[in-house]
This record gives structure tokens, C-alpha cells and sequence, in this order.
């Protein structure tokens, strides 16, 4: 079974959303809903420029607006200064999604504290730091604004190898909720996307085992894509959610929905 296209999107015509991470998988599929939506898209990315650019140059073959911007969001220089840049190309930002991250495995009998670290830097140091600097335009521009941090459902569900991922999604969940708190007086929402199993090219052939574990335990029997999370992202930013702050919108196939026993 393979996703059924999505042509209504919420219309973000003149919004800027920054996308971290955009030159991985799922950034990109954010990224491209983002901007089939109507907005000017800022693909970020730390490394990999190529990806990120390609992105953006997509985009904007297509019609849409979109540049890229590198920086290392675990610094809070960097992450200030990555915000101070969009708002200084496009007078504003709107949305920020917090894609930005790592997903090694490693048992956490043999993980040190270099690899943990770096984990918890890439996944919850980068959302905390960009969604603080991101508020600070937002703030200033005085009409709100939307942060979607992409967690995972790792953060409730971990797995042998993810202790690090596990942790690092769980806080990233927490922030966005106590985010939510204390940016809501100022119109600014703060919200988490969960995603499942996302297809990757190659996953089938380097996981085989686990992505029948997947097809079996999901109602919807098959793995996401990356515009499936790219579409509950749209949708949290946009006006059709304007009552909806300090939530975690699982897309999943329903996995989640089935019995742990």
C-alpha cells in the first residue's frame, strides 16, 4: 500500500519557515510540503550542503521561494546567528521546524559518553537553542508564530541500540511542552511530531527483517514517508490548528494503537 496523495494543503502564502536538518530524509520531505503550501522555505543543514541545496533548488524549479543556510544548532552562537540571517533575507519567520539530528545505534552497555552526547547534543540541545532564538524574532514581530519539533515514538518506545535516541526525542517532547507554556502568552505555539518507521531509499534492502516486523505491526501496513511527516508539520503550523499548543501528533500507521504483548 503506498500514501494516497495530498492535495489540499492549508494555504501558508506569506509565511517563512525555517526547516533544520533539511538536507536528511525527512527534512526534505518537510522542506517540499512546506513549500507546497505557498511558504518561502530556508532549507538548513549542518553537512551536508549538497542535499540542503538540491532541496532548495527543487523548490524553486518548481515556482516556490527557498534558499539554503548552514549552521551547527548545538551552538548557541550559530543558532542565533542562523535565525538572525533568515529574518535578515526575509524580514521575518514564521514557522520553525525542528528536523535537526542523529540516529546512531550502539548498545548501551558499550556507548561512552562522547557518543551519548552527542546524540543528546544533535537532538535536544539543537531544538532547545533554535526554538529559543526562533522565539525571539517571533516575539519581536509581535504576531506569534509556530514551532513542530519532530520527536519520535522512541521517546515512549525505546528500542535495544537507541538509548541515547530515546532519550534525546523524550526531551525533546518535554521542551516542547514547557515551551508551549511559556511562549503561548505570546501567540507562539509549540507542538511535536512522532513519526514511525519512514522509508529511506535502501531501507528494505539494509533491514529487511525489521521492515516486515513494521508491515505487521502497522494497521495501515506500510512505513511512512517523509511528506507524510512533512504534512502533519504543515498542518500543525497553520491557522486550521490555531487552538493546538503542547501536543504530540504521533504519525505512525497506527503502530502505537497495538498491543506491546
Amino acid at each position: 500500500m503506498v500514501a494516497a496523495p495530498v492535495t489540499g494543503l492549508p494555504d501558508l502564502t506569506g509565511t517563512v519557515a525555517l526547516v533544520t536538518g533539511a538536507g536528511g530524509n525527512i527534512g526534505a520531505g518537510i522542506a517540499r510540503r512546506f513549500a507546497a503550501a505557498g511558504a518561502t522555505v530556508v532549507a538548513h543543514y549542518w553537512s551536508s550542503a549538497d542535499r540542503a541545496r538540491a532541496v532548495a533548488t527543487d523548490i524553486r524549479a518548481e515556482g516556490g521561494q527557498a534558499t539554503w543556510e548552514q549552521a551547527d544548532l548545538r551552538d548557541p552562537v550559530e543558532a542565533d546567528r542562523l535565525l538572525a540571517a533568515v529574518v535578515a533575507a526575509f524580514g521575518r519567520v514564521d514557522v520553525l521546524v525542528n528536523n535537526a539530528g542523529v540516529q546512531p545505534v550502539e548498545p548501551l552497555p558499550d556507548m561512552d559518553f562522547d557518543q551519548w552526547r552527542e546524540v543528546i547534543g544533535a537532538n535536544a540541545h539543537s531544538a532547545f537553542l533554535a526554538t529559543r532564538a526562533a522565539a525571539r524574532h517571533m516575539i519581536e514581530q509581535g504576531d506569534g508564530g509556530a514551532v513542530v519539533s519532530i520527536a519520535s515514538i522512541e521517546a515512549t518506545r525505546p528500542a535495544v541500540g537507541h538509548a541515547h535516541y530515546s532519550a534525546a526525542k523524550a526531551a525533546v517532547r518535554m521542551h516542547a511542552r514547557a515551551a508551549a507554556v511559556e511562549y503561548g502568552p505570546h501567540g507562539i505555539r509549540v507542538n511535536t511530531v512522532s513519526p514511525g518507521l519512514v522509508v529511506r531509499e535502501g531501507i528494505e534492502r539494509d533491514w529487511p527483517e525489521g521492515v516486515e516486523r513494521w508491515h505487521r505491526a502497522a494497521p495501515l501496513t506500510r512505513m511512512g514517508t517523509p511528506e507524510d511527516v512533512g504534512n502533519a508539520c504543515v498542518f500543525l503550523a497553520s491557522p486550521l490548528a490555531s487552538w493546538i499548543t503542547g501536543h504530540d501528533l504521533v504519525v505512525d500507521g497506527g503502530v502505537s494503537a497495538g498491543p506491546t504483548w
